[in-house]
């Protein structure tokens, strides 16, 4: 039986590594063709061997998505294979300093965090624009808790602004592309496992365990978790699905 992506093109942001990689291998067992977009190109080869393996296909671009000239090369680049019709913004980067610290260190985390995190979901986006117009495509992006909530996450002005921003970015353009016939949702992990967070989740138990008493599922999450709703919003299961957020969180805001 075809799977539920059979006949699309699959681009992944971030897809390196942790949540992307994730997502990569699932849109790849479901029969997308998948275009990993990574600065890190070692960790993208690696998602490649990962989704090789396992009988899918994919490529690898180097991509800063930072770069609006870079996006628009990638994408005119991949073009010429067929035009993408999954459009993954995953790509992200978090870093916890006080807006009250060194003046000179939080300018900079706010510019790396909003350049990547959010300047860079647009860059991706708006050069994949008019491949996602002509395949009636899906736009899936990769938002957090912090899309609603900050006070568990203090230290954290930067991310919580890109990913409140991510957020009002999928619910503008599922208003605009929707006479287009393109989907514009979101998914909101909560903790989940990667190697990213690995030493942030080892020095810090009692952020993890503060985390815990407010997720009723009482577990941290996997890459698998945010896979399998990133499947559903690239998929026709969810056709009549647009501007919406899904939560892959445990439960936590229902506590």
């Amino acid at each position: 039986m075809a799977g539920l992506l059979a006949g699309h093109i699959a681009a992944v942001t971030g897809g390196g590594s942790g949540i992307g990689q994730g997502i990569c291998q699932a849109y790849a067992r479901e029969g997308a063709r998948v275009v990993v977009l990574d600065v890190n190109l070692e960790g993208a080869n690696e998602t490649i061997g990962l989704i090789a393996a396992a009988g899918g296909k994919a490529s690898a671009v180097a991509l800063d998505v930072t770069d609006r000239a870079a996006c628009k090369a990638a994408a005119a680049d991949i073009a010429k294979g067929g035009n993408v019709s999954v459009l993954v913004n995953n790509a992200g980067i978090n870093r916890r300093n006080p807006i009250t610290g060194d003046p000179a260190a939080v300018a900079k985390d706010w510019d790396d965090i909003l350049g990547i995190n959010l300047d860079g979901v647009f860059n991706v986006t708006h050069a994949f624009l008019e491949q996602l117009r002509a395949t009636r495509g899906r736009i899936v992006n990769i938002g957090s808790i912090q899309s609603f909530v900050h006070a568990s996450w203090p230290n954290s002005a930067a991310y919580t602004t890109s990913k409140h921003g991510v957020l009002g970015f999928t619910r503008a353009l599922a208003a605009e592309l929707g006479k287009d016939g393109v989907r514009v949702n979101a998914i909101g992990p909560g903790l989940i496992e990667t190697r990213i967070n690995a030493a942030a989740r080892a020095n810090n138990p009692d952020m993890v365990a503060a985390v815990m008493r407010h997720t009723p599922l009482n577990r941290t999450g996997k890459p698998e978790d945010v896979a399998g709703p990133a499947v559903f919003l690239a998929s026709d299961m969810s056709s009549y699905v647009t501007g919406c957020i899904i939560m892959a969180d445990g439960g936590f805001r229902t506590l």
